[in-house]
């Protein structure tokens, strides 16, 4: 390994927001920290609620006429307005309309005669 070139790997100590402090090695001597394994959630097992601009007051303020219950709620009803199906005409090419018309003409001439 070249020399000179790593950098120095010293004791450092930790300290957390919540004033828990421990000793270890880093390449710098003090570390500030806002959450350690003492008061993070997941490691404790309780949970903190972080209310930003009130919403954890407005969630507990609207479920709380309920008592934590569920409410069961009438289903809104809905008025279909059902339009009449329109005759879907196949496609058939005009010249071979003309065609079938004349056809049917001539068939009730004959028919006639």
């Amino acid at each position: 390994m070249k020399e000179n070139i790593h950098p120095n790997y010293v004791e450092c100590k930790v300290t957390c927001a919540c004033g828990n402090s421990f000793i270890t090695r880093s390449t710098v001597p003090e570390l500030k920290l806002d959450i350690c394994s003492q008061c993070h959630p997941f490691f404790t097992g309780k949970q903190k609620l972080i209310d930003t601009a009130g919403r954890v007051d407005r969630f507990m303020s609207k479920y709380s006429k309920t008592g934590g219950k569920t409410v069961k709620r009438q289903p809104k009803k809905v008025i279909m307005k059902i339009k009449p199906v329109k005759k879907i005409k196949k496609a058939i090419p005009k010249l071979i309309v003309k065609k079938v018309a004349e056809g049917r003409k001539v068939k009730e001439q004959k028919a006639k005669a």
